[in-house]
């Protein structure tokens, strides 16, 4: 083999070894991504199907049922409802009425079923999506409101 063919041979394994590094990376990375999904968008069926996603909205009052290890409760936007089911201890901070964002799978039974849950640790922070989406509900809301009291 000539050295010519050598170093071109040298640059063609370099770069398929590039190649399949970076395909590598981008599979782990794409397997690793946990979308964020408001109750609204669940209801209407546009959550990821198969796949883990967060859900992100403030714990409906009175909906905190404990059964031995796992927790029943209800997250919302306002708009709508899911019911979650979490096994596990759940954060210091998580109280009924405050802000919380659940990372898990939606069952075929509707139930958002939580590997992980996190709490609002701040009155004034609320994630972007979830703070447009408790808006957008507001505001439908009242439109609502005002059309029925014509």
């Amino acid at each position: 083999m000539k050295p010519r063919q050598k170093r071109i041979a040298l640059i063609v394994g370099g770069l398929a070894s590039l190649a399949l590094a970076a395909v590598l990376t981008l599979n782990a990375l794409d397997s690793n991504i946990a979308l964020y999904v408001t109750p609204s968008e669940v209801a209407a069926g546009k959550a990821p199907q198969g796949k883990a996603f967060r859900i992100g909205g403030m714990v409906k009052e009175g909906s905190v049922k404990r059964q031995d290890m796992t927790v029943h409760f209800v997250v919302t936007d306002t708009a709508k409802d899911i019911p979650v089911a979490y096994t596990g201890i759940l954060p210091d901070l998580f109280k009924e009425g405050k802000g919380a964002v659940i990372q898990g799978r939606l069952g075929g039974d509707g139930v958002f079923a939580a590997s992980e849950v996190l709490a609002k640790h701040d009155e004034n922070y609320m994630p972007p999506e979830a703070q447009h989406a408790l808006d957008q509900a507001k505001k439908a809301q009242k439109t609502l409101g005002a059309s029925a009291s014509k």
